[in-house]
């Protein structure tokens, strides 16, 4: 039986257990990030598939079982086995070293020669095989990231009239920086097979947009308002107005921006948990009354952990008053192994940590605790909640859903959050304190701002994002997709129609 729906993303939804030595597919016990929000697509349909890949050596290629049944879930999951040294070259080295700088307006950490583009067409080829192997007629096959670039090209080949989705995750940057890649007819061609191109914010739809026009004839169709709860003006990332539809080749494309919002009801469920309530007063206890600034993420270089952490420094420089009254704790997730481009960001911040420790700690108060290991939800949430400041600038990001939880975590009644203006969230949220995290004056004053902001300033500013936070939740942002599917649905079957008849 073929599918209704499939998508296509490099992680697999669903962990692994070795039982009696029989394996079994079990949901994810972690339900945060995107994953669950994806699955949940599935309960509108009669039968589903996920596509994803799988590291596999030469003695598991053997037993390779390619199709899983998840239980109790109207999906399964094709996974596309891959060797060690495919996925160093496809998401390690052309993904990471190649993609992800410039997609972050970094084109001095491009690298072309160590990229291999030959793999990355052949895996983006095998997904989208995969994916119309899965496929009934009338299927929409939803494609995730800029990892799967080609696919929607791939599959246009070989399913004509097949409706295909593609959402990006991350920033998708200005024409003159993303012309660098050497591949760029290629992935807009890929883009402009799509029915629907969605992304965050209206920015990055707007930079995919002008992009596709600098390299191919494309027509606008349609512009559009941005949506109300999105500031039309007035911050770095603010676009007044956008294009909603182009038309190359005979294609009509979509073109959207929908933030992806986070899901309040599981923070709040979170933070009822003993274990969460335990961890947030054992946190309160150590903290001793000391105000708590918190900041969390990866090891990247465009997360501003180094510029985070040198304003610190400059904050205890110029106010010894506050030795021994102020704690920064760092939640600095080490990426995985072969990630060669971040060891150097990560030794920096380890080594500047150290240095701050070692110039200003006291016998009763470090100034810093740096956690490079993952953290539990339960504890993350407890983080959040205890938090006075949530520090959250990186340099570029997508959109930053710490900022979002950490609203949530507090409720809209306390807490102050330093945005930085180069989030695809800093549109939704203007009542944060937006700082630009390349401006050191920018960056002091944002933090002296915090640390005097009163009671009843941060609930003001609290609430108003809360209220934006929990209104335009991830089921908003679902509800929003499914609306755009049934509409490509409908626009398909009244084209069929209508070809029908003449």
């Amino acid at each position: 039986m073929k599918s209704d729906l499939v998508i296509l993303y490099h992680r697999e939804p669903h962990d692994e257990i070795v039982e009696n030595g029989v394996v079994r597919y079990v949901a994810k016990k972690s339900p945060n990030g995107i994953v669950p929000t994806l699955k949940s697509f599935f309960g509108n349909v009669n039968r589903g598939t996920w596509i994803a890949w799988k590291q596999v050596n030469a003695k598991q290629q053997a037993k390779f079982q390619k199709r899983v049944a998840i239980e109790n879930e109207n999906y399964e999951v094709s996974r596309i086995p891959l060797s060690a040294e495919q996925v160093k070259h496809f998401y390690h080295i052309t993904s990471k070293e190649a993609f992800w700088p410039i997609l972050h307006s970094f084109p001095y950490h491009f690298t072309y020669e160590s990229s291999d583009w030959a793999n990355f067409q052949e895996i983006n080829r095998l997904f989208a095989e995969a994916a119309c192997e899965e496929a009934a007629d009338d299927a929409l096959i939803w494609v995730h990231d800029y990892n799967l670039w080609l696919a929607p090209y791939y599959i246009r080949e070989l399913k004509p009239d097949a409706r295909i989705a593609f959402f990006h995750h991350t920033p998708f940057p200005s024409v003159d920086i993303f012309n660098i890649l050497p591949w760029r007819e290629q992935i807009v061609d890929s883009l402009l097979c799509c029915d629907l191109v969605g992304f965050h914010i209206p920015r990055y739809s707007e930079n995919f947009v002008n992009v596709a026009r600098s390299l191919r004839p494309v027509e606008i169709v349609e512009r559009t308002a941005v949506p109300e709860h999105i500031t039309p003006v007035g911050t770095a990332l603010a676009e007044p107005e956008v294009i909603s539809k182009v038309r190359y080749q005979g294609q009509i494309v979509r073109v959207d921006a929908f933030p992806v919002g986070t899901n309040p009801q599981h923070i709040r469920n979170t933070l009822e948990k003993p274990e969460t309530k335990a961890h947030i007063e054992k946190v309160k206890a150590q903290l001793q009354g000391r105000k708590l600034l918190l900041a969390t993420g990866r090891i990247d270089y465009v997360k501003g952990n180094l510029e985070m952490l040198e304003t610190y420094e400059r904050l205890l420089e110029r106010r010894p008053d506050l030795h021994g009254k102020v704690s920064f704790v760092m939640c600095c997730v080490t990426p995985a192994a072969g990630m060669r481009i971040y060891k150097s960001a990560q030794s920096q911040i380890e080594q500047l940590a150290g240095k701050i420790n070692g110039r200003f700690a006291q016998l009763n108060w470090l100034p810093i605790s740096l956690f490079t290991q993952p953290l539990a939800f339960h504890e993350l949430i407890g983080f959040y909640k205890a938090a006075d400041i949530c520090w959250t600038t990186p340099l570029r990001d997508g959109l930053n859903l710490v900022a979002k939880e950490y609203i949530v975590a507090h409720e809209g009644k306390d807490g102050v959050l330093i945005l930085s203006e180069f989030v695809g969230a800093a549109v939704e949220l203007p009542d944060s304190i937006l700082t630009n995290p390349y401006s050191t004056d920018r960056m002091n004053e944002a933090l002296d701002r915090a640390l005097t902001m009163t009671p009843e300033q941060q609930a003001q500013s609290m609430a108003k994002m809360y209220e934006t936070v929990t209104t335009y939740d991830v089921k908003y942002w679902a509800d929003r997709l499914f609306e755009q599917f049934q509409q490509i649905t409908h626009e398909a079957a009244a084209n069929q129609e209508a070809v029908g008849v003449s």
